[in-house]
């Protein structure tokens, strides 16, 4: 059977058979075509004179209707912003109704009741589902750095007459049926540029160029037969690859520039995915999500209402926090929510009083609202701005004039960031857990070896940003930014430099470069031994930043491998330099 054929076994599977007029009215296909298709299952021995259905048929039916489901729930819903730090995005209330529970009822009415939900963030958040539901939870430890076919994946064996159901959707109607004859996958009839598929004359999914516009592509689609074990092993055969990480699922239905599945259209009405908070208010103006605290704060600083926070859009996760930017009437702004594990990383009121020294002097962006205790802040959005660029000579330059005026301001605060201190704060945030490196605890010695040595040095002791890395630094016109100071703190003042390289991954060459850049050629030898044993140091410390993130699930893949690496490396230059001294 074609498409239009199988399409008209359901529809009289499901309604039974009127007119041929009725049955075009109910497929969209035309009465020709209508006519043509029934003549053929007759003729084929699917349906009766009557166009009934016959034992064939059923039997089919028998073989490919739906055994379970398997709804996609581990991810963050960076695009929910801020809704997804007090909620999941499954958990989002339309009209008083969990989105996730809606689409469980949806399936218990069609008969299926063996429902598996792959979940991840905030996945305690989904327990009671267990209870209410009767449904089962499979834990994706990868969620963070990897995309949803890493979750598909562990649900790869049981892909077999199943739905599969992102949790973030939206059905004003039951998409779901008792009965299936084909494996599917929905569209809706709302063009879209982000699509990278559209239905062609022949009821076929096929890939699109960058340029042309597809499809939207809802996410529902059902598996069964030859398509559903192509799936599997194409799930097998990818989750795996470093390739594949950040992939859609959907990826493994597509085979030589088709998907295997056929398209199932539905109105644009029909079906809404929930992606932001503008799509959640335009759905239910009066959702209890909407009443964020987040939301709250910005229109208490702003002295707005919350309808006039508008084109809210998460920006690329941090290393420390997830940001966001939105715009309020005329202007926008970027709001900071901490992220995982930083509250016990950083002392929020010391950098508050970090912020009320260096706001005055103009070195920072400014300021709109901060929370010493939390760390929610608010900044104006700098316009037409653009980071350092390390390898740029001149952007080098000006970002050393600017850190050495900074340097030199005499700006000062209560508190210092004590190097040593931290590295071994972090390291007990391991609870107990070894280093991933095996020779960590002969490195740390060697790090303790330096410290000999920096601490027989002579010091400035300044405000110091310890963070000072090219992405901090904000090039508006004329005007230089230096953005996030939450590490910072009373310290030699050298440290800034060491972090810029570290974090620039300059080879030794760049390394004197800037040094020479910061110095205006100017830099006493021992100086410069120094900051070669703060290069060593500081990339000893953030690798085991790295290690304490790692275990609070996010990974920062090459970074934290480089930072242990100018630990070892920038040890032998430092100790080779201190012989020749």
């Amino acid at each position: 059977m074609n498409i239009q054929e199988m399409d008209l076994v359901n529809i009289i599977e499901e309604d039974g058979f009127t007119t041929q007029r009725e049955l075009a009215q109910k497929s969209g296909y035309s009465l020709g075509k209508v006519n043509a298709s029934l003549r053929l299952l007759v003729e084929n021995g699917y349906l009766g004179k009557d166009y009934e259905l016959t034992e064939a048929a059923e039997q089919l039916f028998r073989e490919r209707s739906p055994k379970g489901a398997i709804i996609l729930a581990a991810g963050s819903g960076m695009r929910m912003v801020p809704i997804n730090t007090e909620v999941p995005k499954g958990l989002l209330e339309v009209r008083g109704e969990p989105l996730i529970e809606r689409v469980i009822v949806q399936l218990h009415d069609a008969g299926i009741h063996k429902i598996r939900i792959i979940v991840g963030f905030m996945k305690e958040q989904y327990e009671y589902l267990i209870d209410k539901y009767g449904v089962e939870l499979i834990y994706n430890r990868q969620y963070a750095s990897k995309n949803n076919l890493c979750s598909l994946a562990l649900a790869g064996k049981w892909l077999e007459n199943t739905y599969i159901i992102p949790c973030d959707i939206w059905c004003a109607s039951n998409p779901f049926r008792r009965k299936e004859v084909y494996s599917w996958y929905m569209v809706s009839s709302q063009p879209d540029r982000e699509s990278n598929v559209r239905i062609n004359r022949k009821k076929e999914l096929v890939v699109i160029g960058e340029e042309e516009i597809g499809s939207r592509m809802v996410g529902i689609a059902y598996l069964c037969g030859k398509e559903a074990e192509y799936i599997r092993n194409q799930l097998e055969n990818m989750k795996n690859n470093r390739r594949f990480a950040q992939a859609f699922w959907e990826e493994t239905a597509v085979k030589e520039g088709k998907m295997v599945l056929l398209p199932r259209l539905v109105p644009k009405e029909q079906v809404r995915e929930i992606n932001t908070l503008e799509e959640l208010r335009e759905l239910d103006e009066n959702s209890d999500q909407l009443n964020s605290e987040l939301l709250d704060i910005i229109a208490e600083t702003l002295d707005c209402g919350q309808q006039e926070i508008r084109e809210i859009e998460a920006l690329k996760k941090g290393m420390t926090n997830r940001s966001f930017r939105f715009r309020c009437r005329e202007k926008r702004y970027i709001m900071r929510v901490p992220g995982e594990g930083t509250e016990q990383m950083i002392n929020r009121r010391q950098e508050y009083a970090v912020y009320q020294v260096v706001e005055k002097k103009g070195y920072c962006d400014p300021v709109c609202y901060m929370d010493p205790e939390n760390g929610y802040k608010i900044t104006e959005f700098l316009e037409d701005a653009r980071v350092c660029d390390p390898m740029e000579t001149q952007d080098v330059r000006r970002c050393m004039r600017f850190l050495r005026s900074m340097h030199e301001s005499g700006m000062k605060v209560d508190h210092e960031f004590d190097i040593f201190g931290q590295i071994e704060q972090y390291e007990s945030y391991w609870g107990g857990t070894p280093s991933i490196f095996r020779d960590y605890k002969e490195t740390k010695c060697k790090m303790y070896e330096l410290k000999e040595y920096i601490d027989r040095c002579e010091k400035e002791w300044t405000l110091t940003h310890i963070d000072a890395v090219p992405d901090n630094f904000l090039f508006v016109g004329d005007r230089i930014y230096l953005i996030d100071w939450e590490y910072s703190g009373m310290q030699d003042p050298h440290v800034d430099l060491a972090m810029f390289i570290i974090y620039a991954m300059y080879d030794q060459d760049k390394a004197e470069e800037l040094i020479d850049a910061y110095f205006e050629g100017q830099c006493p030898e021992n100086t410069r031994t120094k900051i070669y044993c703060y290069i060593a140091v500081c990339g000893f410390l953030w690798s085991n930043w790295c290690e304490f993130k790692r275990i609070c699930g996010v990974e920062f893949g090459e970074y934290s491998l480089r930072q242990y690496r100018y630990a070892k490396e920038y040890y032998k230059i430092a100790k080779e330099r201190m012989n020749d001294e």
